[in-house]
């Protein structure tokens, strides 16, 4: 392995080793639990990991399965999962005394593997996944070390696919919050995004200027005005893909996304104050309920 790659790899590492908290733990293997022996690796991701709180936080995490053959749920949740991923489940566990929340996603290792590369275009996957990430169980040490390939992977194609916007060479600084505003514009998000992809890389300023340090000039992409005529129409090719898969991917969590109504109740909650009490017919139905939901929302001043 080149030494550049291999002091990328030591970097994700030792960062993916870190001890992750008992609770995040707790429902880890409670997710797990759920989908059976299936599954290879648990990765524990974003804005809880990213700011080390978890107080009225929920946990992300990612179940990497060996394939989706053997998981439980019918047959077409299997293929929705396989021609679009993640699937996305919503868990609660209590944990000494205390409600912990997860928003967990499955995808085969293959899979991940795949989308994190070097040719994969959209970058639902590498724009995540190029952040701090927990490798918080493995099932042997085969798996580790492709998770931890393929973290290093996500790095580097964020890196190479952003690199060529900036005609001279950037300060970290300048780089790493362009990059992110570039992916977080090929979904559909509500946040304001300029000001998000600042923070994403503030959290973590020293460890990105690590990573980016450790990837040699010629393995971050061209540079010049050619270069970046280049990259701002294939970053344009990726809003126009990556928001039809957005929708695509909202659609499909209409019908696969397990306790879902849940999640959307707490969300609602935290963010409003206006506490959402589900009957059955609700999570059985919730496509329905939504609009039943919405009009409650309205009528208790919750949204405007």
């Amino acid at each position: 392995m080149a030494t550049s790659e291999q002091a990328v790899l030591d970097l994700i590492a030792e960062e993916s080793d870190a001890d992750p908290w008992p609770a995040v733990e707790a429902i880890a293997e409670a997710a797990r639990a759920q989908q059976g022996p299936r599954i290879l690796a648990v990765l524990f991701y974003g804005s809880v990991r990213r700011d080390q709180d978890l107080e009225g936080g929920i946990v992300d995490l990612y179940l990497l399965a060996e394939s989706y053959a053997a998981l439980p749920g019918s047959g077409l949740r299997r293929f929705l999962n396989a021609l679009l991923p993640p699937n996305v489940f919503y868990l609660e566990t209590v944990f000494e005394g205390r409600q912990v929340r997860a928003k967990y996603s499955v995808i085969t290792l293959t899979q991940f593997e795949r989308a994190v590369g070097s040719g994969a275009l959209l970058p639902y996957f590498w724009a995540r996944f190029a952040q701090p990430v927990s490798l918080i169980w493995s099932r042997d040490e085969a798996s580790r070390a492709r998770v931890r390939a393929a973290l290093a992977q996500a790095v580097e194609t964020l890196v190479r696919a952003a690199w060529p916007l900036f005609e001279a060479p950037p300060a970290p600084s300048d780089f790493w919050p362009r990059a992110f505003t570039e992916t977080y514009r090929t979904e559909l998000r509500a946040e304001r995004k300029g000001r998000r992809a600042r923070q994403v890389y503030d959290a973590h300023a020293a460890r990105y200027d690590r990573l980016l340090a450790a990837i040699p000039a010629a393995r971050r992409g061209p540079s010049g005005a050619g270069a970046r005529r280049r990259a701002e129409l294939a970053w344009w090719w990726r809003r126009v893909l990556g928001k039809a898969s957005s929708v695509l991917r909202l659609l499909k969590a209409a019908f696969t996304f397990q306790n879902g109504a849940d999640y959307l109740a707490w969300k609602i909650t935290r963010h409003s104050g206006v506490k959402i009490e589900l009957t059955p017919w609700q999570r059985r139905h919730p496509i329905l309920a939504g609009s039943v939901l919405i009009w409650r929302l309205f009528s208790r001043g919750a949204v405007r």
